[in-house]
């Protein structure tokens, strides 16, 4: 074999080093927040961990598109999303509000980020899945890690808002954290944006939406955030019942099995 070919065959094709690189890119932006929590700049300290959030969201597209995705990029992911979704939400809410509450303020985003971490373990888990239910591709089971984080930092959010004399109390963020906890590691329904299809004739109004969404977050970036997060915590309980519907829908058209009966 030629030396040419040698060389062509050891190189690493750009485009599988892209989604890596983004994924990279939100970690360091995840531990950045951390940092600046540290330093008391609680509004960049949660807009770091948001622009990972938007990192986390492109990353995986991205990959698809340039035809990059990869074990070794899947394990990153998982791993960078424990950083980004467990550990930096929850040591920055312990920062801003847990600080002073001593033991039992240390173990609520211990909680937080253990529960964390199970819950992408599940998701790995349930990659390897052959023969997935019928609505796996519309519902995720639990929480996702990046909206947990959301909901996590709602308070902070809101708090940047109205005042911090009620939303940095510590037994709220505390509540919310144990919360949130629980929905992440929860069997509870989620809406999936795998499942999101838009009608060729709605592409205009919802890219007029997604520009809208992206002023108004640049503008008014902490309105925006509460506003979002508001409506995801909606969201649940409509989950909820659509998946009880798509389940109900599931069964009912369940082939018969041999004797003629219903399968489970």
């Amino acid at each position: 074999m030629s030396d040419l070919k040698i060389r062509r065959r050891t190189r690493f094709p750009v485009n599988r080093v892209v989604p890596n690189a983004i994924t990279l890119l939100a970690l360091c932006a995840g531990l950045t927040g951390v940092r600046m929590a540290l330093l008391g700049r609680w509004e960049i300290a949660v807009g770091a961990i948001v622009f990972a959030m938007i990192m986390d969201g492109l990353d995986g597209p991205i990959a698809r598109k340039m035809k990059a995705t990869s074990e070794f990029g899947a394990q990153l992911d998982s791993l960078s999303d424990v950083i980004n979704f467990g550990v930096a939400p929850a040591l920055v809410v312990y920062l801003w509000s847990l600080l002073d509450s001593g033991g039992v303020g240390w173990a609520t985003p211990l909680v937080f980020t253990m529960c964390c971490a199970l819950r992408l373990a599940r998701f790995n888990v349930g990659l390897t899945d052959d023969n997935p239910p019928p609505w796996a591709k519309r519902f995720f089971t639990g929480v996702p890690a990046p909206a947990g984080a959301g909901i996590a930092l709602l308070p902070m959010a809101l708090a940047f808002v109205f005042g911090d004399s009620f939303f940095r109390l510590p037994l709220l963020n505390g509540f919310v954290l144990l919360a949130v906890a629980a929905l992440m590691v929860s069997r509870l329904p989620s809406f999936s944006s795998k499942s999101i299809r838009v009608p060729r004739h709605h592409v205009g109004f919802v890219l007029l939406g997604v520009g809208a969404f992206a002023a108004f977050l640049v503008s008014t970036p902490w309105i925006t955030l509460s506003v979002a997060g508001v409506v995801y915590v909606v969201s649940l309980p409509i989950a909820f019942l659509s998946y009880r519907r798509v389940l109900r829908l599931s069964r009912f058209e369940t082939p018969p099995s041999d004797d003629g009966s219903p399968q489970p």
